[in-house]
């Protein structure tokens, strides 16, 4: 149950489900320092500028435009190994405190659904202060229009046209927050009921959504 301005409760029932990844996190340096690294270690040519386009989708499938399929399970791992160390340097974006705690305040629960793997994701919500009260990491796409249904969630906020995806085909409400790498117009045609500047939007919004 929300409040709406007014004071008025208004009912969005049940879980709201959050991208990580530029939705609630900015962990755009921590990603591109890491491909960085990769890229030095492996002696690889990353282009990183491409990375950034395609942040949000699961690491193994951005290794693929760079290593051979022999290569790309040590190149997860290397990966890996330098974003827990480089994770510090994640922070909260604008909004993001605020927007879980809207959730809380209305009595329900707030769920991650990330493509980050779990080994990424504590450090991230560590060094960005943040947690959730349930999480699925490792999925992305379709795979999050199953965990969507299945928690029966009233909305999934994403920063990316596949997250919005996700949330249609899940027949949940598909919020988009432009703090990505893809603008308003992306996310609208991908199916978002609205797009919000940032995070800092969310609370008014949730408090009118009925």
């Amino acid at each position: 149950m929300a409040l709406a301005r007014d004071g008025a409760q208004v009912s969005l029932p049940g879980a709201v489900g959050f991208d990580l990844d530029m939705t609630l996190i900015d962990s755009r340096p921590a990603i591109m320092a890491s491909f960085a690294e990769l890229a030095r270690e492996t002696v690889t040519a990353i282009d990183l500028d491409h990375v950034d386009r395609r942040l949000g989708i699961k690491l193994e499938d951005e290794l693929a435009f760079w290593f051979p399929p022999g290569e790309r399970a040590a190149a997860a791992q290397t990966y890996r190994k330098h974003y827990v160390r480089l994770a510090e340097l994640t922070t909260a974006l604008p909004g993001a405190p605020e927007a879980l705690a809207a959730v809380r305040a209305a009595g329900e629960r707030v769920i991650i659904i990330t493509a980050k793997h779990a080994i990424s994701v504590e450090p991230s919500l560590r060094a960005a202060g943040l947690a959730a009260d349930e999480l699925f990491t490792f999925v992305h796409g379709p795979e999050k229009a199953a965990v969507l249904r299945r928690l029966d969630a009233a909305a999934y906020v994403g920063d990316t046209p596949p997250d919005m995806a996700a949330a249609v085909q899940a027949r949940t409400r598909a919020v988009g927050v432009a703090t990505g790498s893809f603008a308003a117009a992306d996310l609208a045609d991908a199916g978002a009921e609205v797009v919000l500047d940032s995070l800092e939007q969310f609370p008014g919004w949730y408090a009118g959504a009925a």
